[in-house]
């Protein structure tokens, strides 16, 4: 039977729960309790059990820091590399594909271009690097290309072109997605130019286009500037080729029409794809 002293709140666990809370050590507020009924059951050491409580804290913060790198990554679906059908891509290496994956080239700063038709899954394979870039601890964005532009013009418009640069100058890989569907401005082409020329040899680069290198004028409108981002885009670049398959996203369309239907429209859907 409790005592009228048993029910009384734990002034000891209480003015503990506060201590640890100014030392910002939310874990072991939540498990010092249960920690010490399993070591009181166990006969535990006080250092095993103060060694369990720290290795939960450091096992929870390190949840922490991936969940706030995965949402600073900002990706639009993640994707991860194990979900990539890579017999469907002859024309990509899987070996080179996961070796790139254990980081080495964010740590030489170097860039990975990848060369695609649209659908084939360029987008896929650069969100899985960036994937298992956040679960090494690099800090991870992901830009649109055309998006990243208009940004890069409304930072000119504030003045604050070079605040923008040096945060993305705070990553370890950022990846620009979707090079090549949309026209830049002469403005938007040099910004990102600048862009590009102040991450070169200290930020990591992943870029998917649809183009080939010799058709990126049509986009930046300019061949000395095409020119002068290739130079550096490429310099130590891997560079990896989508080709030799269809789009995942036509053959998932085909996949949902009824089976005699699907061969009459399949020229038709072809046709049609988007990007």
């Amino acid at each position: 039977m409790r005592t009228k002293h048993q029910d009384r709140p734990d002034i000891t666990s209480v003015q503990l729960d506060e201590q640890l809370k100014q030392l910002k050590l939310p874990t072991f507020v939540r498990n010092h309790g249960p920690f010490a009924d399993d070591a009181l059951k166990q006969q535990h050491t006080y250092q095993k059990y103060l060694l369990d409580l720290a290795a939960q804290e450091v096992i929870q913060r390190e949840k922490n820091r991936h969940a706030q790198r995965m949402h600073a990554a900002k990706f639009p679906v993640p994707k991860e590399l194990a979900d990539f059908d890579f017999n469907a891509v002859p024309s990509l290496q899987k070996q080179m594909v996961l070796e790139l994956a254990r980081g080495g080239y964010i740590v030489k700063a170097e860039p990975i271009l990848m060369v695609g038709a649209p659908g084939v899954g360029k987008t896929h394979v650069a969100t899985g690097l960036g994937l298992a870039a956040c679960r090494q601890a690099h800090r991870v964005r992901f830009f649109n290309a055309a998006t990243l532009v208009n940004q890069l013009i409304e930072a000119q418009d504030k003045h604050q072109v070079e605040r923008f640069i040096a945060n993305a100058l705070r990553h370890q890989l950022v990846i620009l997605d979707e090079f090549g569907f949309i026209p830049f401005t002469p403005t938007g082409a040099n910004l990102l130019f600048q862009f590009c020329s102040s991450l070169y040899e200290r930020v990591a680069i992943i870029f998917t286009t649809n183009l080939k290198f010799s058709d990126w004028t049509q986009i930046l409108g300019s061949e000395t500037l095409t020119a002068a981002l290739l130079d550096r885009l490429t310099h130590r670049a891997h560079v990896l080729e989508f080709s030799g398959a269809e789009s995942f996203r036509l053959k998932q369309r085909l996949k949902r029409l009824p089976g005699k239907d699907a061969n009459a429209n399949d020229t038709n859907l072809k046709e049609g794809t988007a990007r």
